[in-house]
């Protein structure tokens, strides 16, 4: 360095050094090794630094951008008006959603104005996924939104709500991989006035191979026809030593031949004799088994309610039964449901999803289920669907502990 420049530049090398040290503090350095560029030879003993936990995948799930295509179906006026509901007239189907290509149907909405008192009885639901010739859904759509004796109540779950007033909502998951047809048909004698729907569902590239297709049948026995109506107690000995091991003349909620899971299934009751109706037990038969695979010990603990659910309604998001009207007594009315969603009910090849009308069927009242479930195709023929008029619940009169009817 020139001498003539000493003093002029000692200052500007102290401000230079002064930054450096300043800079290399920042970034976790000594002002002795900020120099130093390679880290020191870790020795024998270093312990290495614990990996970060990951993220929990819900703290993320919502946010995670999709790459679907979220479309709907709807009743809405197509002129822009606001006549959003179209008219379904007696022997007319209404076609709710037909589309070609992959998707899953993630919710269905309905509404429904009527001058027909059954048409939640009347008025029928049925689905086809892939271009099949028979439907895998083909339910009255009363009963397919647990609503099972024709009126209607609110009542929330995880997979079906009622919303007031009259709104009826389903979450069900139903993929299809090359196309799908949800229709509603007017079996009753009276037109539906206005229907409103809207039938939300996600376009895909391309559905996996491993995806069972969505299932729901209706069922009924008016009456469950029981072994006795000669009983002053339905706890005597006569009828309550009774054994049932083999689910002989149970009331059946499905029989599904394929591999799949049961996920659950919706059940109204309507009573023909006085008494607590539910003493049977649920057993479910798979793959062929002689004897119940699973077997419970009653029917409101099916319902995962217990002691004749005390006479009080209840809906939760597993279980529930939200509607109760004079229970134990002749016209007593009930309407169930359970989801398997914690652990659905799987079968390799067949599954017989039973319970008892009564213990060991003794008793004789009104069963309308409906059943839901997942298969691969093709399933097996559902059982012809009950004609209108045997639909609508009505009180028939047995012997047991009821009293005679009125001359």
């Amino acid at each position: 360095m020139h001498p003539s420049n000493s003093k002029e530049s000692s200052p500007a090398r102290r401000r230079l050094l002064g930054t450096m040290v300043s800079a290399a503090a920042l970034l976790g350095l000594n002002a002795a090794g900020a120099a130093a560029s390679e880290p020191a030879p870790e020795s024998a003993n270093t312990v290495p630094p614990e990996p970060k936990p990951a993220l929990p995948e819900e703290l993320l799930a919502l946010a995670r951008l999709r790459s679907y295509q979220t479309h709907r179906s709807s009743s809405w006026d197509r002129t822009g008006g606001n006549d959003d509901s179209v008219r379904v007239e007696p022997g007319q189907t209404a076609t709710l959603l037909e589309v070609s290509g992959a998707g899953v149907v993630t919710h269905l909405w309905f509404t429904i104005n009527s001058h027909d008192p059954m048409h939640l009885k009347n008025l029928v639901l049925r689905a086809w996924w892939d271009g099949e010739t028979t439907p895998s859904v083909e339910v009255p759509i009363g009963d397919f939104f647990g609503l099972g004796l024709g009126e209607y109540f609110v009542y929330q779950s995880a997979l079906l709500a009622v919303a007031p007033i009259k709104a009826l909502n389903a979450y069900f998951q139903m993929p299809f991989a090359t196309s799908a047809r949800i229709a509603l048909s007017n079996e009753g004698k009276v037109r539906t006035d206005n229907l409103y729907f809207a039938i939300d569902y996600a376009a895909l590239p391309a559905l996996p191979g491993d995806v069972g297709r969505f299932h729901a049948q209706y069922r009924q026995a008016a009456p469950c026809k029981g072994w006795t109506d000669d009983w002053a107690n339905q706890y005597e000995p006569r009828i309550n030593d009774r054994k049932n091991l083999t689910g002989e003349d149970n009331y059946v909620f499905l029989e599904a031949v394929g591999k799949g899971h049961f996920v659950g299934v919706t059940q109204a009751v309507e009573q023909n004799q006085d008494g607590w109706f539910g003493e049977g037990d649920d057993m479910i038969f798979i793959d062929g088994d002689g004897l119940p695979t699973i077997n419970g010990t009653g029917t409101e603990d099916y319902y995962n309610g217990a002691w004749d659910f005390g006479g009080q309604a209840f809906a939760y998001m597993h279980n529930g039964a939200p509607y109760m009207v004079n229970p134990e007594r002749i016209g007593g009315r009930y309407c169930l449901y359970r989801w398997h969603i914690e652990s659905p009910v799987t079968f390799e090849k067949s599954i017989r999803v039973t319970i008892e009308h009564g213990h060991a069927n003794n008793r004789s009242d009104n069963f309308y289920s409906t059943a839901y479930w997942y298969q691969a195709e093709p399933h097996a023929a559902f059982p012809a669907l009950p004609a209108p008029a045997t639909r609508v619940p009505r009180i028939i009169h047995f012997g047991g502990s009821a009293p005679a009817p009125p001359q």
